[in-house]
C-alpha cells in the first residue's frame, strides 16, 4: 500500500513540475512563424511609403528581426519568411509556416490611409469569429499589449475578420494558414506624420517587438482554443465590397468619419428618403474604412435601417456580419 501511494505521489510530483515549467516557459518547444509583410517593392509600390519617405516593408522587417531574438531567448523556435528586403510570394509564406508545422503565424504590418490624423492598431484574423477562436484569443492579447507599449490607453483598436477588407477570400497568408492560430497585425499608421517619425526610432521598434512577445507568451500560457472548419458553424455571409488601396487614398474615403456622423442624424428621421440617405452614408463609411472602429457600428446601423425599409433578410445578414467580423474591444 505504501509503495502504491509513493508511486502516486511521485507521479503527481512529476506532473506538477512539468505544468510549472510549461507555465514559466510557455514558448519552450513552440514553433512560431514570423512574416515581415511585403518587401523588395520600393521601385514598384507607391502606396506603402509615409510622408517622410519611410517604407512599410522596412519597418516590418526591423520589428520582425527584433521579435525573432526576443522569442528565441524565451525558448521558441522561430521561422522567418524573410530576413532582408526581398519580395517573397504570399503563397510561399504560408507554405513555409505549414511545412515547419508552426504553432503560431504572425504577419507584421503597418498601415496607410488618406486621413493622416488616424493612428490606431488593426488586427486581422481569418474567417468567422466563432470558428477561429484561437486566433481571436491571440488577437485580444496582442491588442492589449499594443495599447500598453505604443498607444494611449483609450485609443480604439480594431480586431476584425480579414473579410472586412478582402471580401471574397480574406488575406492570402491567413487563408492559407487556417487551422493554426494566425494573425496579420497593423500596429500603427505610417501615414500619420508623427507616427512615421516614431517608427524610424529603434526604441519604438523595440517596444513593438516587446508587445508581440508579451502577447505570444500570454497566449501560450493558457490552453489554446480550437479552430473549426470554415462555415461549419456559420453560413456563408454575402461579400460586402469595399474600397481597396488606391480608392482608400481618395478624398471620398477621407470622409469616413463625417459620413458616419451624418448618417446618425438622418437615421432618426421617419422620412423614407432620409432613411435611405442614412443607409448610403453608413455604407460609404464602411466601404471607405471597412476595418475602422466605426465600421462595425456602420453595419449595425445598416441592419436597423434595412428593417425599417422592410428588408428583413438583408438586415439579418448585416447582423451576422457584425457578429462574426467585428470583435468588441475597449467597450466598443
Amino acid at each position: 500500500m505504501n509503495r502504491i501511494l509513493l508511486t502516486l505521489l511521485l507521479f503527481v510530483g512529476i506532473i506538477s513540475i512539468t505544468v510549472g515549467q510549461s507555465k514559466r516557459k510557455p514558448l519552450k518547444g513552440k514553433t512560431i512563424c514570423i512574416d515581415p509583410g511585403h518587401g523588395g517593392t520600393a521601385a514598384t509600390d507607391s502606396y506603402r511609403v509615409g510622408p517622410g519617405g519611410e517604407r512599410e516593408e522596412w519597418i516590418n522587417l526591423r520589428v520582425a528581426l527584433l521579435l525573432q531574438k526576443m522569442l528565441e531567448k524565451k525558448g521558441a523556435k522561430v521561422v522567418m519568411t524573410r530576413v532582408e528586403d526581398v519580395e517573397v510570394p504570399l503563397i510561399d509564406r504560408s507554405k513555409l509556416a505549414k511545412d515547419r508545422k508552426s504553432d503560431l503565424f504572425v504577419s507584421i504590418h503597418h498601415n496607410a490611409t488618406a486621413d493622416s490624423s488616424v493612428n490606431f492598431p488593426i488586427i486581422y484574423f481569418h474567417g468567422n469569429m466563432s470558428e477561429n477562436v484561437g486566433s481571436v484569443d491571440f488577437g485580444k492579447e496582442l491588442a492589449a499589449r499594443l495599447l500598453k507599449y505604443l498607444h494611449r490607453p483609450n485609443t480604439p483598436v480594431s480586431l476584425v475578420s480579414d473579410f472586412t477588407i478582402f471580401a471574397d477570400a480574406g488575406a492570402s497568408v491567413l487563408r492559407n494558414t487556417y487551422g493554426m492560430p494566425a494573425l496579420l497585425a497593423e500596429a500603427s499608421f505610417f501615414t500619420n506624420p508623427s507616427e512615421e517619425q516614431r517608427l524610424k526610432q529603434p526604441e519604438h521598434n523595440q517596444k513593438e517587438a516587446l508587445a508581440y512577445t508579451e502577447a505570444i507568451v500570454a497566449f501560450f500560457a493558457k490552453p489554446v482554443a480550437p479552430i473549426t472548419a470554415k462555415n461549419s458553424k456559420v453560413p456563408v455571409i454575402p461579400a460586402f465590397k469595399v474600397f481597396q488601396e488606391a480608392e482608400r487614398m481618395t478624398p471620398i474615403a477621407k470622409r469616413w468619419r463625417q459620413d458616419f456622423e451624418e448618417g446618425k442624424v438622418f437615421m432618426t428621421k421617419r422620412d423614407t428618403a432620409l432613411l435611405r440617405e442614412s443607409y448610403e452614408l453608413f455604407t460609404r463609411s464602411a466601404r471607405s474604412f471597412p476595418d475602422s472602429w466605426l465600421a462595425g457600428q456602420c453595419h449595425q446601423n445598416r441592419a436597423v435601417l434595412l428593417r425599417k425599409l422592410g428588408k428583413a433578410v438583408e438586415a439579418g445578414q448585416e447582423d451576422q456580419r457584425f457578429k462574426e467580423y467585428y470583435v468588441p474591444l475597449n467597450g466598443r
